[in-house]
C-alpha cells in the first residue's frame, strides 16, 4: 500500500487547510485550545520529520519511528502528513503510512464523536 507523493501532498494539504477552515466555519470555535494543541503539535511533528530526513541523508542517528508515531497520535497528525509530503519522508514505508492513517482516523473519529455524535 504505497501512496504516490501527489496524493500524499493532497492529503496533507487537506488536513492542514481543513482543520483551520473548520475552525473558521464555526465547528471548533468553542474549542480554540484544541486547535492550538493540534497546531502546536503539528509544527513540532513537521520539524521532527525534517530533522529525521536530514539525519537519514547525513547518516546520523535517526528519530525512532515510535517517536514520530507518538507525535502524530498526540495531535500532530496534520504536521505528519505535511512533513511526509514536503520532505518525501517515509513515503516508501507502507507500515509507517498505516500507522499515520490510523492516528488520523483516531483523531477524526474522536472529533466526530465529540462534536456530532455526542449530542
Amino acid at each position: 500500500m504505497s501512496l504516490s507523493p501527489p496524493y500524499t501532498r493532497a492529503v496533507g494539504l487537506a488536513l492542514v487547510v481543513g482543520v483551520p477552515l473548520t475552525l473558521v466555519l464555526g465547528m471548533l470555535v468553542a474549542w480554540p485550545w484544541l486547535v492550538a494543541w493540534v497546531a502546536a503539535w503539528s509544527i513540532v511533528t513537521f520539524g521532527f520529520y525534517g530533522l529525521d530526513k536530514s539525519a537519514a541523508r547525513a547518516g546520523r542517528i535517526r528519530t525512532p519511528e515510535l517517536v514520530l508515531h507518538g507525535l502524530a497520535l498526540g495531535g500532530g497528525f496534520p504536521g505528519g502528513w505535511l512533513g511526509r509530503a514536503v520532505f518525501r519522508h517515509k513515503s516508501r514505508h507502507p507500515a509507517f503510512l498505516i500507522v499515520l492513517v490510523m492516528s488520523t482516523l483516531v483523531w477524526g473519529g474522536g472529533l466526530l464523536w465529540w462534536f456530532v455524535l455526542r449530542g
